[in-house]
């Protein structure tokens, strides 16, 4: 197999291969991993039962996967990275703001599912901490070195390892007690119920900014509504299943969200080599997804401002730097894992949001999906170096959604007083959208004007 010799240039007709059924495996696959199973803890840790929990798990995961599922539709159509489209957003160099704030997304993922990994096979390897992680990551650089193909093999494998393996340990899950009244309506909190609605939702948004790097080398015929149902129910079955999973383990296995990979694999039958293959085989696969993405969004920042020539060399070296930097960083993360988690996946929401909804309105309600592709790779064309209302926007909904925050570092004034409800995730969605749609309306009627005097 070879390495992949695109990066974030265009996929030539003659390039486009596969079918959009091969999207359910890339998004099932992506979930089945003990990450997604510790994001179905965090409703459990903020006091929900586990019938509240199970509600806003399948609510906030049906209604995030209608946005990332509509970024997925976009890659056969254009032929090139999520993010280095959202230059026709923000212009050739104002697409850097966001970038920085994914990159950072990338990076807290990949430590998040290194520790998780590392913590699951400590009692297996023959490797210290330092060493599991530093093996990881360096499986993790070969997978994504070799890129799009290798990727979509790897995850079709898990996908169907995957239902076997988290069938097994979801009858095994059922079967353990658990105390009283958990799947009763009783006990609802509105503040907790939202919250653990927006994990679930940003869960699925993290997806966003390289979703339709999974989806771009589909032909161009490929059926727009294929691509986006294959990966909606593929990100759905899987998210879904593997929150509930963690969800029901959190009460049935004391100190569970303590360890949650060395849990796991105990109730799949304990420290069985074929356990922990299994386990390590899944946070791969989910971590070179990041390492991915950072360097696709790596080379998207450079590329502006100098002629880079991305070949498998100079693949390898970006790789390497970004593996090594985000393997670093593991030392960086808390002890409590899961507050630190928490707080992760709600920081990225503030960001991540905002983003999507210009993102979304631009594709389908301005442009129709219609954009000149050559004119995204240059600072001189129609898209221009900077489109300061998209900047304005994003920047503001950031700013606007501080008084709505609600995390254990810091909460908002407006959280307060609704008794710690978040709402920033809604003035994230419906400020960017309605604001940046009306102005980009105004921009181009005054253009329109100007042109016919």
């Amino acid at each position: 197999m070879k390495v992949e010799k695109r990066s974030i240039d265009f996929i030539p007709e003659a390039e486009r291969h596969g079918e959009p059924r091969s999207l359910f495996f890339v998004w099932f696959g992506a979930n089945a991993n003990i990450t997604t199973v510790a994001a179905g803890v965090l409703p459990v840790s903020m006091g929900l039962n586990l019938f509240w929990s199970a509600l806003s798990i399948l609510l906030g995961t049906l209604v995030g996967a209608l946005f990332m599922a509509s970024h997925s539709a976009q890659g056969p159509r254009l032929g090139i990275p999520q993010m280095i489209q959202s230059r026709a957003q923000f212009g050739v160099f104002g697409a850097i703001v966001p970038l920085l704030f994914v990159m950072l997304i990338y990076l807290g993922f990949f430590v998040s599912n290194t520790l998780l990994a590392a913590q699951a096979i400590a009692n297996s390897s023959p490797l210290n901490n330092v060493g599991n992680i530093v093996l990881l990551g360096g499986l993790c650089f070969v997978v994504a070195l070799f890129g799009y193909s290798l990727i979509h093999r790897l995850q079709k494998l898990l996908s169907l390892v995957s239902i076997a393996v988290f069938a097994v340990a979801t009858l095994i899950a059922i079967t353990l007690p658990i105390e009283p009244g958990q799947w009763s309506m009783e006990g609802f909190n509105l503040a907790r119920f939202l919250a653990s609605v927006s994990i679930a939702v940003t869960w699925q948004l993290s997806y966003a900014p390289y979703v339709a790097d999974y989806s771009r080398y589909l032909p161009t015929s490929t059926s727009t509504h294929k691509v986006f149902w294959y990966s909606y129910v593929g990100t759905v079955i899987g998210g879904s299943w593997m929150m509930l999973l963690g969800a029901v383990l959190a009460k049935a296995v004391a100190g569970f969200s303590d360890n949650v990979g060395l849990h796991l694999i105990s109730v799949l039958g304990g420290g069985t080599l074929l356990a922990v293959a299994f386990v390590l085989y899944g946070q791969i696969a989910i971590n070179v997804f990041n390492l991915y993405g950072a360097f696709m969004s790596t080379v998207t920042v450079i590329e502006p401002f100098a002629a880079l020539r991305v070949t498998p060399r100079v693949r390898a070296m970006f790789m390497l730097v970004i593996c090594a930097v985000a393997t670093a960083l593991c030392s960086l993360a808390q002890d409590d894992f899961i507050q630190f988690f928490l707080n992760f996946i709600f920081f990225m929401s503030y960001f991540l949001i905002p983003w999507t909804a210009i993102n979304l309105v631009d594709y389908y309600a301005l442009r129709k999906g219609i954009y000149q592709i050559a004119d995204i790779f240059e600072p001189s064309g129609i898209y221009g170096r900077v489109n300061w209302i998209a900047i304005f926007v994003f920047l503001a909904t950031i700013a606007l959604e501080i008084p709505f925050m609600n995390t254990s570092l810091y909460v908002g004034p407006i959280a307060s007083s609704l008794q710690g409800i978040d709402l920033a995730w809604v003035v994230g969605l419906v400020f960017p959208a309605s604001c940046y749609y009306v102005l980009m309306i105004r921009r181009a009627t005054l253009i329109a004007s100007t042109e016919k005097a």
